[in-house]
């Protein structure tokens, strides 16, 4: 017996030796670390409860809406609508994408890596970013021949690359579908009296929650020409999108399914560079839901009508403040005749520019006339669900904030409307939330008592 404590007395002490915890319940060591950061144009907003849909007038097309008190959590919002030079940048990354893919094809191996780390190989390959693409040798312009248009449709010879050609593929898990498989099988595990017993369906082959989506990204220019039969507008169709005269003004000709591949990529953009430098993943960016686009578009003044407060929609001074179409015909009234650069007038309490006209701003919900009701009030959020009688609703996605194009009714925070999801149009734009990771900023402190020190 003495042996067997002696034994026992010396791997306590080696063991304590490899230890610094001295057996305390010290959680994880070498996490990741992570600190708050400011995102670059980007506006922290606080968490908070409101009166949605509250304010002087409260009816849309004739029926009245009865406001209910919800509650949104903590979230960056871009300060401004997603730019033209902001979503070329995407553009621009597919470009290059897929000419990086053609001339790996093509037989130019250093655009491709095909072995991991430890020399398996990859299928596919992945791109290799590193190196540089020499447009103008031969070699290259025979290899990215496909990606322009064909010679019968260029004009004047130019060599243009093909819109049609700018495919974004990507990748998203259908956390809702997961959820309902886990809870339908669990169900009816219960009524067999072995709850538990096997896993869910659906989560034992998780590729079939993985979906995969493919998404044209350019924009629609030609939006201009068919959103106003006998108007002129084929000016802005040839350089809204292209000039950099326009490069600080909203994109428009977006489409929901379009903004949501920009949310995708401009999350995949930071999250890949903070995996680089060994610093934690952030949430991903998406669309703003229709509660927080109206907490945001309210800038913290409850009961008001426009973000900038109410009732009216000038200042003392009889200067216009937001970009809409202030009588029949007269849209330059307020200084601007279609679009304008973001930004142009005062922000609201939040910091946040342009919630109110300019251009009319993508949610994330699908539009449903009793959102209200049946939404639930912890970070609400509607869309199809397989108990809703109209699927086609699926489609319909709530847009906010009116436009150049609109009277003030629809410039009100409180007026919610919609288009479908697969369309573009000449006054729809978005811009992009991020979710925060924890509560408030200054929320993630490393004093707490249990943290190792």
């Amino acid at each position: 017996m003495k042996k067997f404590f002696l034994m026992l007395a010396a791997v306590v002490a080696l063991w304590s030796c490899g230890s610094s915890d001295k057996g305390e319940l010290v959680g994880v060591q070498g996490r990741p670390y992570f600190e708050d950061i400011d995102l670059k144009g980007m506006v922290f907003i606080n968490q908070g409860n409101f009166s949605m849909g509250a304010g002087t007038q409260n009816a849309t097309y004739g029926i009245p809406t009865q406001p209910r008190t919800m509650q949104v959590s903590s979230y960056f919002m871009d300060e401004t609508e997603i730019t033209n030079n902001e979503y070329r940048q995407f553009v621009n990354w597919v470009i290059d994408s897929i000419a990086r893919r053609m001339l790996g094809e093509a037989g130019m191996d250093e655009f491709q890596i095909t072995e991991d780390e430890y020399g398996e190989p990859l299928d596919p390959p992945i791109l290799n970013k590193k190196p540089k693409i020499r447009w103008d040798e031969q070699e290259y312009r025979e290899a990215l021949e496909d990606l322009y248009l064909a010679e019968k449709d260029r004009f004047y010879r130019r060599r243009t690359i093909d819109p049609a050609k700018l495919n974004y593929e990507y990748y998203w898990i259908d956390y809702k579908e997961a959820a309902q498989k886990e809870s339908a099988t669990t169900v009816k595990q219960e009524h067999k009296g072995t709850m538990f017993a096997n896993r869910p369906k659906g989560l034992n082959n998780r590729s079939s929650l993985i979906k995969k989506e493919v998404v044209n990204v350019y924009p629609d220019t030609l939006c201009w020409v068919h959103d106003y039969t006998y108007s002129m507008n084929e000016d802005f169709t040839r350089q809204y999108f292209t000039s950099p005269a326009y490069d600080n003004y909203p994109v428009v000709g977006i489409s929901w399914v379009q903004a949501k591949a920009f949310c995708v990529w401009r999350s995949n953009y930071l999250n890949q560079y903070l995996e680089s430098v060994d610093y934690t993943q952030m949430n991903d960016f998406r669309l703003p839901t229709e509660a927080e686009w109206e907490f945001a578009a309210r800038g913290g003044m409850a009961g008001e009508s426009y973000p900038w407060g109410g009732p009216y929609v000038r200042n003392p001074n009889g200067c216009f403040l937001a970009n809409y179409e202030p009588l029949r015909g007269a849209y330059d009234d307020d200084g601007g005749v279609k679009t304008l650069m973001v930004g142009h007038y005062a922000p609201n309490d939040y910091g946040l520019y342009d919630m109110a006209g300019n251009v009319a701003e993508w949610c994330l919900d699908s539009y449903n006339e009793s959102t209200y009701i049946i939404a639930n009030a912890l970070s609400p959020y509607y869309e199809y669900n397989a108990q809703d009688s109209d699927p086609s609703s699926m489609k319909r996605k709530v847009i906010r904030g009116g436009s150049w194009k609109d009277q003030k009714y629809f410039i009100q925070v409180q007026t919610r409307t919609y288009e479908f999801q697969d369309t573009s149009k000449c006054y729809i734009g978005f811009r992009c939330v991020q979710p925060y990771l924890g509560r408030v900023k200054g929320d993630n402190l490393k004093t707490a008592s249990n943290v190792a020190r």
